[in-house]
Order: structure tokens, then sequence, then C-alpha cells
């Protein structure tokens, strides 16, 4: 569970992050890359950018492993807008952050041994330095660069969304709907989160940061002494990375759900929606859209939960596994 605790003043100094930022997506698309998570919205994009992934990436996979804690200093603590700002930030990390952030990362993984070159950059060596800020600015040419004008509008699109909804009804409403665990009770905001994380804010505000690689759970930064953000994912739409659909697939699912109710299951995968946006996503009456979704979450394939007057479809993991065209286990 991650809980942040607010104090009176923190409301006013929080603000949602202008922008994708390069690294954070640059760190999180590492895991994505690495892992099958959200197999429908990346399975496309790991395919075109594996065979281009520079050596030097074995770097960033070094400082961040599958699962679990990776240096801080590869998302430094200030928002950057360029890869190029980005690397510059990483080229500058103080000595003292590296030698931090590298004992942690073996106290975090006792079973993956510090390789030589790490703990040269723990030493604060500046040619290794060098190498992993290069590694960076080199992956990121090969597995985002091409992608970046689609990331930047749908975190852009993410961001003027919750942002009307920060003019027309405030910072809980705006909570309440990051994620499907966020729980906001003032002073403290609790996200299902993979340990239990602490982090006050102190009067220093928090900076939300809509993120295209994020999937799963939001994130954070393990030092609480640092400049606080919430890294959350964002809503995405099928087939960006491949221009469309796969067409053995567009074909099979009508067939198995009916036309109307397959678009009904591709919309509410594109991200969470009320029933209302369901309806205008799709261009159908609203009563078509209640009805199909109805049916759909007797199913199993979406579930619903109730925010203030409005009901919220979410996809269920067999929804995903349906859209994924993963095989599902028979029942016993």
């Amino acid at each position: 569970m991650l809980r942040i605790h607010f104090t009176s003043e923190d409301l006013a100094r929080t603000t949602i992050a202008p922008g994708p930022d390069p690294l954070w997506e640059t760190l999180l698309s590492l895991y994505r890359l690495r892992n099958s998570g959200g197999g429908m919205f990346f399975s496309a994009w790991r395919d075109q950018v594996r065979p281009d992934i520079p050596a030097s990436a074995h770097l960033l996979s070094e400082l961040a492993p599958p699962k679990g804690y990776s240096a801080d200093f590869l998302t430094p603590t200030r928002h950057v807008t360029s890869i190029r700002d980005g690397v510059e930030a990483v080229r500058s990390t103080p000595r003292t952050r590296l030698r931090d952030d590298v004992a942690e990362l073996a106290r975090r993984h006792p079973g993956r041994p510090l390789r030589r070159w790490t703990r040269a950059l723990a030493d604060g060596e500046a040619g290794e330095l060098t190498r992993v800020a290069d590694a960076i600015d080199g992956y990121f040419a090969a597995a985002l660069r091409p992608h970046w004008a689609h990331i930047r509008a749908q975190v852009d699109h993410d961001r003027v969304r919750r942002s009307r909804t920060l003019a027309a009804e405030g910072w809980e409403s705006v909570f309440a709907t990051l994620h499907p665990s966020a729980r906001w009770s003032y002073p403290v905001l609790e996200l299902d989160f993979p340990a239990d994380h602490d982090v006050p804010l102190d009067g220093r505000g928090l900076l939300p940061q809509p993120a295209f690689f994020c999937w799963g759970t939001p994130t954070t930064l393990l030092d609480t002494g640092l400049p606080p953000r919430l890294v959350y994912p964002i809503e995405h739409q099928l087939g960006w990375a491949s221009g469309g659909q796969d067409p053995a697939r567009n074909a099979a699912l009508p067939a198995l759900l009916g036309r109307t109710r397959a678009s009904v299951l591709e919309a509410v995968a594109e991200g969470e929606c009320t029933t209302t946006e369901l309806a205008r996503r799709l261009r159908i009456p609203q009563p078509t859209a209640s009805r199909q979704a109805a049916i759909l979450r007797e199913a199993g394939l979406i579930t619903t939960r109730r925010l203030h007057q409005a009901v919220i479809h979410i996809l269920t993991p067999l929804g995903v596994s349906l859209l994924d065209g993963v095989p599902l286990a028979p029942s016993p």
C-alpha cells in the first residue's frame, strides 16, 4: 500500500506535470520491454523496437531489474521536458546519490551481485556515469523517439482531462480517478503498491506525473526526502504502435460477441469510462451502451465501480485475456 500524507499546505502546492517525462518513460518502457504486462497495448511496440535496441541498454537493465527497486538517479527529481535535458541531469548526478542508490540496489536485490562497473559507478567514476547517460540517450532514440509524438499527445490528453476535473470538482475527484485503487480521505491518498510505503509531503506538494509506459499500479521514488512525485498510468489506444489491430482478431471478436458488444469491450479497454463517455466514444445511444455494458459485466469481462453519481466501467483480467488473445485456463 502506498500512502501519501498531505498537510494543509500541500494541496495548494500540488500541480499536474506539464507533459511526459522522457526519463520516466525510458525507465518504465524498460519494464514493458522485459515483462508481458499490457500485451494488447505494447506487444506491437516490443516487436518493432527489439531489433534496434542498442547493446548498451544492458547497463540500464543492471540499474533497473525487471521487478522491484531501480536506481532513483535514473529519474532525476526535477521534471525534464526533453531527453537532452534528462541525459544532462543524469550526467550531473552527485556522487553521494550514486553511492546511496547503488547500495540500495544491492540491498533490495541480494540475489543480483553487483557488476564491477556498478561498483565503479558507486565510487563516482565519471566514465561509468557517462556510459549510463549515453545508454539512456541511445535507448531513447531506438525505442521511444519514433513514437514520441503519440506518447506526448496521449499524456497531454490525460493532463487536460484532469485539469478540467480539477477546475470543476477539485482535487478530491482528481485523486479518486487517478487509478482504480485510489482512495482519498483527507489528509491521506492511498493506492495499491507492491509494498508498504509512506510519503510525507510536509508542505512540499505533490507532482502527479501521467506516464504512457506506466502499467498496473502507480509508482514513485523510494527516497521520501526527494521532491515527491506520483507516476500513474494513462489510457491507451489499441493498436497505437502498429497503426491498427490484427485483422484476424478484428474479425474473430465481433463474431464471438457481436459487433456492438465487441466495440464496447474495446472502448472500455482504451480506459475506464462512464456509460455516457462510452456512448460518446462509440457514437451509440446511451441506453444501448448501458445495456451492452451490463451484458459484458454479467459475463465477467468488465466490472464497475461507483464514483459519486456515476458508474465507472473497467476491464477485468478475463476481458484483457480475451482481447489479448491469451489462452484461458479451463474451468476446474
